[in-house]
């Protein structure tokens, strides 16, 4: 899978912008502010519809128009897709895949699969569990629609429950039961899928963690919840909710369900988060990427396309190594101030887009430079 075109309008700072990529390494340069996070977060929205840099897209659209465009035309091994996404002002979007108009965002996901690797993604490590569920979430509805279904309904349940707690009288006490069944129905298949995926970010991070820190280190992940039996988990997270009402109705929210969880991210036994050096969570956070990228490949039968925005300026040279020389079989896109310490590593026919000013002033290949 890869992007063989991509087509802005009105998108952030870019006016117009129409490129073709090579199925390989993607090179995009240029100092601070000139639009190179812009091309990966328009690639990175018509994935998912959202972007990784604000919950609110009318920011996408360049300051004094109406409405913003974003065409990516996607090589797949069995389908080609045509993705459209316009973005209006009002908070509305309309997509279309190959001409064809979509109505929900979950005939979008996993069609055009990303895996994006930022500055940003240190927060999985070191911040609240809601950037840890929330990268567990999106990880999943790539590759489950009906993860993404379940999500959506068990936070609709939810809302809709802590409503209810908020004004809390006896008229609507029986009400709360049918409320807790729902929560435990969706909430226990997304406890499920989230156990499953920790399994095999397991697997597949301990052999590549152990790759990148020559066999000295040892990644865990571990699943954390108020969820004791995990061979009934609808009934315990529905006896959960029944014992812990009073308490959620003193509170006014509800206390227990995966809302709450967490995982555990552990360096030889040791939790990363509060005793890992900075340099342990960094190679955390590449352990997690590239083991997403081998379970889409293992799920879907193909890689998702890479990005990487400002990353490599952030590691040291045996962690660039390691990136440079993983992405052969994967269209990797970076974005970077030079391409010196790179140049090396990637193949010399890489393509370089110099980028200012919300345009490319520049195009060609890494043995033109």
């Amino acid at each position: 899978m890869y992007i063989k075109n991509l087509q802005l309008i009105n998108f952030r700072n870019y006016d117009e912008l129409n490129i073709s990529l090579n199925s390989g390494v993607n090179v995009f340069i240029g100092d601070n502010a000139q639009g190179k996070t812009n091309i990966l977060e328009a690639i990175y929205y018509s994935s998912i519809a959202k972007s990784q840099r604000t919950s609110r897209d009318k920011e996408l659209i360049n300051w004094n128009k109406d409405e913003a465009y974003v065409k990516a035309y996607i090589s797949k091994e069995r389908l080609d897709k045509n993705i459209e996404i316009k973005i209006f002002k009002d908070g509305k979007k309309g997509i279309r895949i190959n001409s064809i108009k979509i109505n929900k965002i979950q005939e979008l996901i996993g069609v055009f699969n990303v895996v994006l690797f930022s500055p940003e993604d240190l927060k999985i490590v070191k911040e609240s569990p809601s950037y840890r569920r929330k990268f567990i979430d999106i990880e999943l509805c790539k590759l489950n629609s009906k993860y993404y279904y379940s999500l959506v309904q068990y936070n609709k349940v939810l809302n809709e429950r802590n409503s209810l707690l908020k004004k809390w009288n006896e008229n609507i006490e029986s009400i709360i039961d049918i409320y807790d069944s729902q929560l435990s129905r969706f909430g226990s298949f997304i406890i499920k899928e989230r156990l499953k995926y920790l399994n095999l970010l397991n697997e597949k991070g301990k052999a590549i963690h152990k790759e990148i820190t020559s066999a000295i280190e040892d990644i865990s992940f571990k699943y954390i919840t108020s969820i004791k039996d995990f061979d009934n988990i609808e009934k315990n997270l529905n006896e959960l909710l029944k014992k812990n009402l009073k308490g959620d109705m003193e509170k006014r929210t509800t206390s227990h369900g995966p809302h709450r969880d967490d995982f555990l991210i552990s360096i030889n036994g040791i939790d990363t988060r509060s005793y890992g050096s900075q340099g342990q969570q960094r190679t955390s956070v590449l352990t997690i990427k590239f083991s997403s990228l081998e379970i889409i490949k293992e799920q879907t039968g193909e890689y998702p396309v890479l990005l990487l925005d400002d990353v490599l300026s952030e590691l040291d040279l045996s962690r660039q190594k390691y990136i440079l020389n993983s992405i052969n079989n994967v269209q990797t896109i970076v974005t970077c101030t030079g391409i010196e310490n790179i140049k090396n590593y990637i193949s010399e026919n890489a393509k370089i887009f110099t980028v200012h000013g919300g345009n490319i002033i520049k195009e060609y290949t890494l043995k033109e430079f």
